[in-house]
């Protein structure tokens, strides 16, 4: 199988209070997403979305050689290893984090947003208008384990 580098470039950087990791109750965290002004025409028409999918680089953790492919889901080590493909734990081959946010607001190149789950100074890599239509699945399930406490 190839391998591929990636360059990436970020679009924007997140402005909050929080610079903990480990926060918790990021569903109440309010941040500014101030996007480069050369790209602040790319958020044109975003006001007529109630919520924006945020994807950023977590660049806050801590660099590993090989990460594990496999890790407790929510770090409970009363669940058993599960591919971390099949979890949303932050320790990933690439650091890459997606969070639906509630849009506040928008003033020239800022967006502001409620529930983004990343750290002041944060890199955005993207930022895509949630569509209920076509991001969220009626049929969908998921595994009990993400149920458990």
């Amino acid at each position: 199988m190839a391998v591929h580098k990636i360059n990436l470039i970020s679009v924007g950087t997140v402005r909050n209070s929080i610079t903990d990791t480990k926060h918790k109750d990021w569903q109440s965290v309010i941040s500014q997403i101030v996007v480069k002004k050369d790209l602040e025409a790319a958020l044109d028409g975003v006001d007529g979305f109630s919520h924006l999918i945020i994807i950023y680089w977590m660049h806050k953790l801590p660099p590993k050689q090989k990460p594990p492919t496999k890790v407790h889901p929510k770090g409970d080590q009363s669940l058993p290893l599960t591919g971390v493909f099949a979890t949303r734990s932050p320790t990933r081959p690439n650091p890459i984090g997606m969070t639906v946010v509630k849009l506040l607001g928008h003033q020239r190149n800022t967006l502001e947003v409620m529930g983004l789950d990343a750290v002041n100074g944060t890199p955005v890599l993207d930022i895509k208008p949630y569509i209920p239509s076509h991001d969220s699945i009626s049929e969908a399930t998921s595994p009990a384990w993400l149920h458990s406490s």
